[in-house]
């Protein structure tokens, strides 16, 4: 395919959950790892609590999450740049829904993003709102997911500073 590039990723995952039995048993060892790569900071990993793993620690369903939400934003703010709206603030609180059925197989169902942007005074509302839809097309992780992605975003003005 002409235009085509491919891209490549590496990181290191690494399991630091032996606590001297190895997986002797399902209790005998925790489910923590760190991601890595190159020199940046390690990324604390876990299974969900409700998998034995650690609250502190994200897991990979919020990773996944995050990354969809993150994909989302960055896409979002380039659109935003070429269409000359100026974003002064960017928050969003993804929620996924996952089930696991029999044999402990699961999958998310279903995914909702919902970012809340704030635009510069003069910004083109509507022109704002409307930059969720080809920033979920340009998204490369909500094109690679095969569950439902929900945007539910908002688009406000930034109030005025007093003088």
């Amino acid at each position: 395919m002409a235009g085509t590039r491919t891209y490549r990723y590496a990181l290191e995952v690494r399991w630091t959950g032996n606590t001297g039995e190895g997986t002797r048993t399902y209790t005998s060892y925790t489910r923590d790892y760190v991601i890595a790569e190159g020199a940046k900071p390690p990324l604390a990993g876990s299974s969900d609590p409700a998998f034995r793993g650690d609250p502190g620690r994200y897991n990979p369903e919020e990773m996944l999450l995050g990354a969809l939400s993150a994909c989302h934003m960055l896409w979002y703010l380039h659109l935003a740049a070429e269409a000359g709206i100026v974003v002064t603030d960017y928050t969003d609180r993804p929620t996924g829904t996952m089930e696991v059925g029999r044999g402990g197989i699961g999958r998310f169902t279903a995914a909702t993003l919902r970012p809340r942007i704030v635009v510069a005074a003069g910004a083109d509302l509507a022109l704002a709102d409307s930059l969720h839809g080809p920033a979920h097309q340009r998204c490369f992780i909500a094109n690679s997911i095969n569950f439902p992605l929900e945007i539910a975003g908002e688009v406000s003005v930034a109030p005025s500073s007093a003088a």
